[in-house]
């Protein structure tokens, strides 16, 4: 009997270790799945991925002529129109993929970039320390001049009274949140009586020429196009006054996703060709009459 009971005892503890022995393989084998594809994931970069599925999803702010605009008279992703449109169809024409484009507002063109959602920003997206820190920035692919830089766009009746920054410490100013024009005034207006932000520079426009404000900090070039195409709303750019901007880091720029070195790698292989054969400038030209003759 007590041979018996030692036996079964025997065989109890045999069955314990084959199972212990059975589960510590499942686990192992588990845990190297889950290693393979963390691997894997973390191998597969931005561009690897964007090939892979077959689209680029490019993110802008459609309310910045010649850059991007909407014409009301067109339907879906036609309505999109600009210089940064065509240019974001052309990267996606090289990569050999659809292109999908989502307009944001524009500080949710940046948040999305920074937080990994979309490919591209392409949204006439200036270079400053704060968005480099974020974001992989491009090499520049449109660079204003002293005549087209960033200014101060007034009510035409106040000509002789606003003339710079300096003469505002009274006054209120406005400017697109999260814009460089944004940062301009943060440091290159000593006073003003009260700071207004818009998501949209157009509404910008309104406030000034509603007098809900009296100076907007402006990308010169746009602001002329919607005084011309606008001649009674009453309003001027100021003369022989520019922001001052840091010549090393001027031009503007794609934002990429912190980190996606190959897809910013090819990003400006595109650029350099787009710049050197006059091609970006030419859309720019095209699309800033577009836009005038749609009033914008």
């Amino acid at each position: 009997m007590k041979k018996v009971l030692e036996r079964e005892k025997m065989n109890r503890f045999a069955k314990l270790t084959i199972l212990v022995i059975s589960l510590s393989l499942l686990l192992g084998i588990m845990s190297g799945c889950a290693t393979k594809n963390v691997d894997a994931t973390q191998s597969e970069n931005r561009l690897e991925s964007i090939l892979q599925r077959g689209y680029l999803e490019v993110t802008m702010e459609p309310y910045f002529a010649p850059y991007e605009f909407i014409d009301p008279s067109k339907k879906g992703d036609e309505q999109y129109l600009g210089a940064d449109v065509e240019l974001s169809k052309y990267i996606a024409k090289e990569l050999g993929v659809e292109l999908r484009i989502v307009p944001l507002e524009f500080s949710a063109v940046l948040s999305s970039i920074t937080e990994g959602k979309y490919d591209l920003a392409i949204s006439a997206l200036a270079y400053t320390p704060l968005r480099a820190e974020a974001m992989n920035m491009s090499k520049g692919y449109y660079f204003a001049d002293d005549t087209t830089g960033y200014g101060l766009l007034i009510r035409a009746e106040d000509e002789n009274n606003i003339k710079s920054p300096d003469d505002i410490a009274d006054k209120t100013i406005v400017a697109q949140s999260g814009s460089l024009q944004e940062l301009f005034v943060n440091e290159q207006v000593a006073k003003y009586k009260e700071f207004k932000k818009v998501s949209a520079t157009t509404d910008g426009f309104l406030m000034v020429e509603e007098n809900k404000a009296d100076v907007c900090a402006v990308a010169i070039e746009m602001a002329q196009l919607y005084i011309d195409a606008n001649p009674n709303a009453g309003l001027m750019v100021v003369e022989d006054f520019n922001f001052v901007v840091d010549k090393e880091t001027q031009g503007i720029r794609i934002g990429i996703t912190k980190g996606e070195d190959e897809l910013t790698a090819k990003i400006n292989e595109i650029i350099d060709v787009v710049v050197v054969n006059g091609t970006y400038e030419a859309w720019y030209k095209e699309y800033a009459e577009y836009a005038r003759s749609l009033g914008l």
